[in-house]
């Protein structure tokens, strides 16, 4: 500090003054945010949740600055919007979802790893020639006063594929590219699983020893009755999984996104430019150990629990 300062705090002191405290002061009175303004704001906002605090000081007559001051310190509110779901589930599914990851999360703490370690999910998406970037891809460094890019909607071509995918905790066991024209039937799923018997042969002989647990959604082909007699046979236990769930399900919460993202803003021509790169990122994949959805399972099982069937 500087001398003037310290000479006349000194001064003050040798006259009797012993604390270093302001002295108390009338001010301005805080009148914008009495309990009258409070009672109106929260009449205000009761009647439109969606309120901006412009139209909110227009209602009550307070300042939008008070108005703001009243929302977020004394009655502790937050705008948050409203979160994007695939689908409208029933009570009935809900409670399904519920009661299968229950089930699921205890049997995971009876069988520790070892239940994962089992694990093959399985699932089918389409793989386009266009994928469109995420937001966290198309974000650019500009200038406070640049204009922000801009994204043009494309509509999708024919130059599309069919894909099965096969994976566990270690990654992408087998793919198959379904034929254009061919849809995915009984019959033909069917087939995959014989396929994928002949590849665990070769690449996971410890897995089909312990016995595969087969996780795959409720698509009719997956269900249909030569499926399930073809894993009778093969002795494969599928687990339960409850419609409309991609949150639990491995492919649609970890492998695609990882994909898709790999293939955003990229344009082919051709069929074939398309499965080959497919085909890089699947060994990109399984070379960084970038899939660990099947290793997240029990948090996702945990998640549903705590939420109670959300």
């Amino acid at each position: 500090m500087d001398r003037s300062t310290v000479s006349r705090w000194v001064h003050r002191f040798r006259v009797g003054r012993m604390s270093i405290d302001d002295d108390p002061r009338p001010g301005r009175p805080r009148t914008s945010t009495d309990e009258r303004s409070v009672k109106l704001v929260t009449d205000a906002l009761e009647k439109d949740r969606r309120a901006t605090c412009e139209e909110l000081s227009e209602a009550t007559g307070i300042s939008p600055t008070s108005v703001y001051r009243i929302l977020t310190d004394d009655l502790k509110k937050r705008k948050i919007c409203a979160r994007w779901v695939p689908h409208c589930l029933t009570v009935e599914q809900k409670q399904r979802h519920l009661d299968i990851a229950t089930l699921l999360k205890q049997r995971f703490d009876h069988e520790g790893q070892g239940l994962l370690c089992r694990i093959i999910a399985i699932d089918e998406t389409w793989v386009r020639d266009f994928e469109p970037q995420l937001k966290s891809q198309s974000n650019e460094w500009r200038g406070a006063s640049s204009p922000r890019p801009k994204k043009f909607r494309r509509a999708q071509s024919k130059i599309k594929q069919m894909m099965i995918f096969a994976y566990d905790h270690q990654g992408i066991i087998m793919t198959d590219r379904v034929p254009c024209g061919t849809s995915v039937t009984g019959a033909y799923y069917r087939n995959f699983m014989q396929n994928l018997r002949r590849k665990m042969h070769k690449t996971r002989p410890q897995l089909l020893e312990a016995g595969p647990l087969i996780l795959h959604d409720n698509a009719r082909p997956h269900i249909a009755l030569v499926v399930v007699e073809k894993l009778r046979e093969y002795i494969w236990e599928v687990l339960p999984h409850p419609p409309y769930s991609t949150d639990t399900s491995p492919p649609d919460f970890d492998l695609f996104p990882i994909l898709k993202e790999a293939m955003g803003g990229r344009r082919y021509s051709y069929l074939e430019e398309l499965s080959t790169t497919v085909t890089r990122a699947i060994r990109q994949m399984n070379k960084n150990g970038a899939l660990d959805g099947i290793i997240k399972l029990p948090r996702r099982w945990d998640s549903v629990i705590q939420k109670q069937e959300d």
